[in-house]
């Protein structure tokens, strides 16, 4: 028995490769902290969003520039879609591996550091 989740996540694949889109594997900044950065862009169109990422002062918004120029260059040339009717359709972070480091401590102990990674992934779509 598939569940509404499976449904969607299916149906979401399936129409990604009709869309323009780019993703960042692997990002040494944690998704939480993504997050705040890309819900500032979700749902504007490509020039807005690009102004908005140039002029946030958070870490992330560098990657999620880059990441949304690329997914827009990908739409001009493979898709032949016009930059002007762009606008970010889906934006998401997921959790990628973890890093585990260890710092020493007093007597003998060690702490544990956790340097978490993140998958992001813009989908592009084309104004109606």
């Amino acid at each position: 028995m598939a569940t509404r989740q499976d449904q969607k996540a299916k149906a979401r694949k399936a129409n990604r490769e009709t869309r323009p889109h780019a993703v960042a594997r692997y990002v040494r900044i944690s998704p939480r902290k993504v997050k705040s950065v890309i819900d500032m862009v979700r749902g504007k169109s490509v020039a807005e969003a690009e102004a908005i990422l140039t002029y946030s002062p958070r870490g992330a918004s560098e990657v999620v520039g880059k990441l949304v120029k690329s997914a827009a260059a990908n739409a001009e040339n493979n898709m032949d879609i016009p930059r002007d009717s762009l606008y970010i359709a889906e934006i998401y972070a997921d959790q990628g591996p973890t890093l585990k480091r260890y710092q020493p401590r007093a007597q003998g102990r060690a702490y544990q550091i956790l340097k978490r990674t993140s998958h992001i992934t813009v989908i592009l779509d084309q104004v109606r």
